[in-house]
């Protein structure tokens, strides 16, 4: 049995097909998730979404507010928050929603991975500078094992991408690995 977990986060269809830097990262996953699927292991799709309400939009969060007012491309109903069809979940696999920039942040990941006696994850997804960053504080007060894909993550700022998987996520314990890398150890 495995103890690790491949995490794809915030690749959403509204996400890749608005932002051009996440967009170039789907070639990328579309290798990586049949890999890890072929070597037996999970995959975990994280989804971000704000309720149509409002509800969850606190008035002092900038960000928050700003995602909620950009239409429906962040609304939780909306078909621009399902994973992005080219590397769409199989059944069976885990889709988290969340609505914060971690991964865990109120959601259930935690009670997944301890569920399948996961204690190493392999970050992906969009935006290196808030998901895969904030995921990874998380993962590591939370005392998982950790690994960044490069080539698999992205950020709208490419000096910030760049900064973090070569700085801050080593600095943090992570090992930052390409894909191609990664997939040849499986």
């Amino acid at each position: 049995m495995t103890t690790t977990a491949l995490i794809v986060g915030d690749l959403q269809t509204g996400i890749v097909d608005n932002y051009p830097f996440a967009a170039d990262v789907l070639p990328v996953m579309e290798r990586v998730v049949p890999a890890a699927r072929a070597s037996g292991i999970p995959v975990i799709f994280i989804r971000f979404g704000l309720r149509a309400s409002g509800l969850d939009v606190g008035a002092g969060n900038q960000v928050i507010s700003g995602l909620h007012g950009a239409g429906t491309l962040f609304h939780e109903e909306s078909p621009e928050t399902l994973v992005h069809p080219r590397i769409a979940p199989l059944p069976g696999e885990a889709v988290v929603l969340k609505r914060r920039a971690s991964a865990f942040a109120g959601t259930d990941l935690d009670l997944l991975l301890r569920a399948q006696r996961i204690d190493s994850i392999v970050l992906t997804g969009v935006a290196t500078g808030a998901m895969v960053a904030a995921t990874l504080y998380d993962a590591a007060d939370r005392d998982y094992r950790l690994t960044v894909l490069s080539d698999a993550c992205a950020d709208g700022e490419p000096d910030v991408h760049d900064f973090l998987v070569s700085r801050v996520f080593p600095a943090r314990g992570a090992d930052v690995l390409t894909s191609h890398e990664w997939t040849a150890r499986l």
